[in-house]
């Protein structure tokens, strides 16, 4: 019996360098399509975005089946500007997860492509494809060891709002609710 794995498509912003673009690596290995257009993307599919109001939750899993996982592929630095002109789609927001790429480990939130995918993928009950995703890169497996505890809880979650209330209490027990700033989620209960 064959189960439909989900669409994963990566629009490429061209602001990174290619030997380290996690997202051109998952392209060369034909796990992921790539696009340079934004009118590329497919209708009506779920766009990770960072600053998007409302979060990610297992209730994205039919969409993403239908329409597809859209991951944004540019700097950091850019990120803000250029998530405000993609209006394609349905916008989520991953909750609370610790970065284990070589650019940015350990810092909250700032994901690399690969692990914002496998992060979603993971929490909407595609752990074999999330772990695929991740295989190819030699910390990938650090990611999900890092960050198993709140995917394993932000997957049992059946909605957005259930994930902030996970997400709020993830981040009070491991004692960084007082020194993150909630507002960089830009989500609403």
């Amino acid at each position: 019996m064959q189960y439909k794995q989900p669409r994963i498509i990566v629009y490429h912003a061209r602001q990174c360098d290619p030997k380290k673009c996690t997202a051109l690596k998952l392209k060369r290995h034909n796990l992921i399509r790539v696009v340079y257009r934004i009118q590329n993307l497919p209708k009506g599919a779920v766009v990770l975005n960072p600053f998007s109001k409302k979060a990610f939750s297992p209730a994205d899993r039919e969409r993403i089946l239908k329409r597809g996982l859209v991951a944004i592929d540019c700097s950091w630095i850019k990120a803000d500007e250029m998530l405000k002109l993609l209006s394609r789609g349905s916008q989520r927001c991953l909750p609370y997860l610790v970065a284990a790429n070589p650019v940015n480990y350990g810092k909250p939130t700032k994901l690399s492509t690969v692990e914002a995918l496998a992060a979603a993928l993971y929490i909407v009950g595609f752990k074999k494809k999330a772990y695929e995703l991740l295989s190819i890169f030699k910390w990938g497996h650090s990611f999900l060891e890092l960050n198993r505890e709140p995917l394993d809880d932000y997957s049992k979650a059946k909605n957005s709002e259930e994930i902030i209330r996970v997400q709020k209490k993830f981040m009070v027990a491991t004692g960084v609710a007082g020194s993150v700033d909630y507002s960089i989620f830009n989500m609403k209960d």
